[in-house]
């Protein structure tokens, strides 16, 4: 069916910022634009959204075309809408977040990226259009999570240790915490539950697994 409007209309994207902790610091996952505009420039993955496509679905697919990565649990985000943020016309996007334990992807370039990577938050080259806004607003928003959910869980496997689990809040919320008191917080919450198990890290003593209460799911913290 055609339509005729008095007024033009905007184009609609979608982009994805994902998370993960390695090398003992926030990355976030970029591609490599392979063409204008920004041919060359690190970018996050995106696109636009086809005419008969809803917004997650269309993220889920640029996502997995231009990386690889499929089965991620994404949360909008929020809507970036300033003129003038695409020079081809007239863009609206809605990103996406996601946050992953660094063993679970291999993203891999696809059709639409030079190249795929892991960049450090805190060192990002010059990035295309308003991406580097959109992922501060996703770092915020993801810090802000920290203090009210167990979001932080979700960059650790399946299992892990107190002391793993705090060094993700300490590069999360970009604070030293003091060990004593942090075990002593993250406990009297409930959200995380020993497993019985016990991991041995070189000549230290064995330390406790723990594992969220509610696997694989971001529970608010009450």
């Amino acid at each position: 069916m055609q339509y005729s409007y008095a007024y033009p209309h905007p184009a609609v994207t979608t982009d994805i910022v994902i998370f993960t902790i390695q090398h003992s610091r926030l990355e976030v996952l970029l591609i490599q634009r392979l063409k204008d505009p920004f041919k060359d420039c690190w970018a996050l993955p995106g696109g636009f959204v086809d005419i008969d496509e809803n917004l997650e679905n269309a993220a889920m697919r640029e996502l997995c075309e231009e990386t690889g990565v499929r089965d991620v649990y994404l949360e909008q985000l929020f809507t970036f809408g300033d003129t003038g943020r695409d020079p081809r016309e007239r863009v609206i996007t809605v990103a996406y977040f996601a946050v992953v334990p660094n063993h679970l992807l291999q993203p891999i370039a696809g059709s639409d990226a030079a190249a795929v990577a892991w960049q450090p938050v805190d060192q990002l080259p010059a990035l295309a259009f308003d991406h580097d806004r959109i992922i501060e607003t996703a770092r915020s928003r993801v810090s802000a999570k920290a203090r009210y959910s167990t979001i932080a869980c979700q960059f650790l496997p399946k299992e892990f240790t107190l002391s793993e689990l705090q060094t993700v809040y300490e590069i999360l919320l970009k604070e030293q915490l003091d060990k004593r008191n942090f075990r002593k917080w993250i406990l009297s919450l409930n959200c995380i539950e020993a497993t019985g198990a016990m991991r041995r890290n070189g000549q230290h003593r064995p330390a406790r697994l723990y594992t969220p209460v509610d696997p694989g799911h971001v529970a608010f913290i009450r």
